[in-house]
C-alpha cells in the first residue's frame, strides 16, 4: 500500500435500519410480555368462569361455547390456518399435549380459549423460531452455519426472548441483520474485497484506520460493519494513490 498522504472517507452514516437493531430493548420487550401474559391469564380465566356457568345450566353445545371464546381443537386448528398461521395439525395438538396452548376439557371434549389463539398469532407475527430465523438470514448471509447463528443467539450478539417453553427472536432484528448482510461487509469482508483488488493492506492496519474513523462504520453487537459504498471509495482511492492521480 502506497504511504504518505492518509486516505480518509468523510460519509456519515444513517441507516434506519441499523437504528432499529440498535433501538431493541429485550428487557422492554420482556416487560410487555410479561404484562401481556398476565392480561391474557385473567380474559382466559374469565372464559373458563364463563363455561363453568354455561355447564351447570347444561348449554354446551359447540356454538355457544364458541360465543363465549372456546373452540374446539378443530376448530381453532382452522381459526389459526385461515389467519395464515403455518402449523400442521399434528404440531398444533402436540403442542396442546405438552400444554404450551392452555385448554379445558368440558365434558369428553378439550376446547381451546380464544384469547390464546390471538396470542399465537400475535407471536408469529412478530417473532421467529431459531431456525426459522436463521433459515431467512442464511439467504443474505450464506457463511454462517446454524452451529455458529445459535452461538450468536446465545451470546445475545442476536436478541431473543423466552415465550413459553421456546426462544424466539424478533423479526424486526432479523430484518435488520439481513439488511447489514446485504448492504454492509464484516472487517473480514471488508479485507476480502480489498485482496480481490490487489490492494494489500494488514488487518490490525485496517483496524486502526476504523478506530481513528478514517472509515466510516457502524458497530452492531460487538462487530464493525463497514457500507459496501465505502469500501468500493477505499479501493477506487486507494487504486488512484498507487497511480499518484489522486
Amino acid at each position: 500500500m502506497p504511504r504518505g498522504r492518509r486516505i480518509v472517507i468523510n460519509k456519515k452514516i444513517d441507516d434506519d435500519k441499523v437504528d432499529s437493531f440498535r433501538s431493541l430493548d429485550m428487557e422492554e420487550l420482556k416487560g410487555e410480555r410479561e404484562e401481556l401474559e398476565g392480561q391474557l391469564s385473567s380474559s382466559i380465566e374469565n372464559v373458563m368462569d364463563s363455561a363453568k356457568e354455561m355447564s351447570s345450566r347444561k348449554k354446551l353445545s359447540d356454538d355457544a361455547l364458541k360465543k363465549a371464546g372456546l373452540y374446539s381443537i378443530q376448530e381453532a386448528y382452522e381459526f389459526l390456518r385461515s389467519k395464515g398461521l403455518d402449523i400442521s395439525f399434528r404440531a398444533f395438538g402436540g403442542r396442546i399435549e405438552r400444554r404450551s396452548i392452555p385448554s379445558v376439557k368440558i365434558g369428553k371434549k378439550r376446547y381451546l380459549p380464544v384469547q390464546s389463539l390471538e396470542d399465537m398469532l400475535g407471536i408469529s407475527d412478530n417473532f421467529y423460531t431459531v431456525r426459522k430465523a436463521y433459515e431467512v438470514y442464511k439467504k443474505h448471509n450464506k457463511n454462517i452455519n446454524y452451529r455458529a447463528f445459535i452461538g450468536r443467539v446465545e451470546k445475545n450478539s442476536i436478541p431473543s426472548l423466552k415465550i413459553g417453553t421456546k426462544r424466539l427472536i424478533p423479526k424486526d432484528a432479523i430484518d435488520s441483520l439481513s439488511h447489514v448482510a446485504k448492504k454492509y461487509y464484516s472487517v473480514s469482508e471488508a479485507l476480502k474485497e480489498l485482496h480481490k483488488r490487489d490492494v494489500s493492506i494488514k488487518r490490525n492496519a485496517f483496524e486502526r484506520r476504523l478506530d481513528r474513523n478514517r472509515i466510516p462504520h457502524v458497530k452492531i453487537s460487538g462487530r464493525r460493519f463497514i457500507p459496501r459504498d465505502v469500501v468500493s471509495e477505499l479501493i477506487d482511492k486507494e487504486l488512484a494513490l498507487r497511480k499518484g492521480s489522486y
